[in-house]
């Protein structure tokens, strides 16, 4: 079944974050980037879906096309997640305006956006996948993860999977492909635990977000930064902490002008001051590395 919708982006939006969000891997195994067009493949609900998203001017003019009878509820939160839509930076923008470190940052890169993966377990996984190692074998293990995981689209695409899929590998399936024992032991009890009903990834009723982090948190082998990483790309929060993260105290350092980066209970105490909206604080800490570097 295939259905069209428009999406209205807002004023100034910019749609290189997101060609260059979902166009990282550049085999195109699950996303395809076609001048101002995206394609991804996801399963959402059991059901292999493709995403499309053709940026106009001042529209996303989108196409749902989907492996059944219906279209899966999760289809237009999944495009709006990887729009980048969840969270306006002019609060922060506002914010910052006339901070010493901020100030120039964003106005060298006005309307910066935090873009989301599709889904919740997408941004988990991903978090999980690319802890502590450099990108580029990051990305190839992410595919080697989708392979393997996976299904296939008719349109040709490989659909990122869900919970129920990943829990029926095996550990050995992943170490033979390069994962640490530590990753695939940590992927397969979060799809377990997902897939038997005994983790709900919906933010939680009786404390929202922070309810959700702490279950996370339980889970062996999730640790904060991996909890943030997920809130900021899954959940579009607001106000994720990632003091824990390499390139993160790289910039504070740089735009402090110090010779080393901060440790992490300094970068905590920085970001501190940009409550509540720590996570446009980290995309503009990420922004300034590309920037101060050329």
């Amino acid at each position: 079944m295939r259905r069209r919708l428009d999406i209205a982006l807002p004023a100034g939006y910019r749609r290189e974050d997101a060609l260059a969000f979902h166009g990282r891997d550049a085999e195109g195994l699950a996303e395809r980037i076609e001048g101002g067009t995206i394609r991804k493949g996801v399963l959402l609900d059991g059901v292999p879906v493709q995403l499309q998203i053709v940026l106009d001017g001042d529209l996303a003019r989108c196409t749902v096309d989907a492996a059944a009878d219906s279209i899966p509820p999760l289809a237009e939160a999944a495009l709006v997640n990887m729009l980048g839509l969840r969270i306006d930076p002019a609060s922060f923008e506002a914010a910052v305006r006339d901070d010493p470190l901020f100030g120039p940052v964003v106005r060298r890169t006005p309307g910066l956006r935090v873009i989301q993966a599709a889904t919740v377990f997408e941004a988990l996984t991903w978090a999980i996948i690319g802890q502590q190692i450099n990108l580029p074998f990051a990305i190839a293990l992410r595919r080697t993860f989708i392979e393997q995981a996976g299904r296939p689209h008719a349109d040709g695409l490989w659909c990122y999977p869900e919970a129920p899929d990943v829990a029926r590998l095996d550990v050995e399936q992943l170490t033979s492909r390069k994962f640490s024992r530590a990753k695939a032991d940590t992927l397969l009890r979060l799809a377990e635990l997902v897939a038997d009903g005994e983790l709900s990834l919906d933010p939680a009723p009786d404390g929202g977000l922070a309810a959700t982090a702490a279950r996370l948190l339980a889970i062996k082998g999730i640790g904060p930064w991996t909890v943030n990483y997920a809130m900021l790309r899954g959940y579009g929060d607001p106000d994720c902490s990632l003091h824990g993260d390499i390139a993160v105290r790289s910039a504070i350092g740089r735009l402090l002008g110090t010779d080393t980066r901060p440790n992490i209970a300094e970068a905590e105490a920085f970001l501190q001051a940009y409550r509540p909206q720590r996570t446009m604080a980290a995309a503009y800490l990420w922004a300034s590395l590309n920037q101060l570097s050329g």
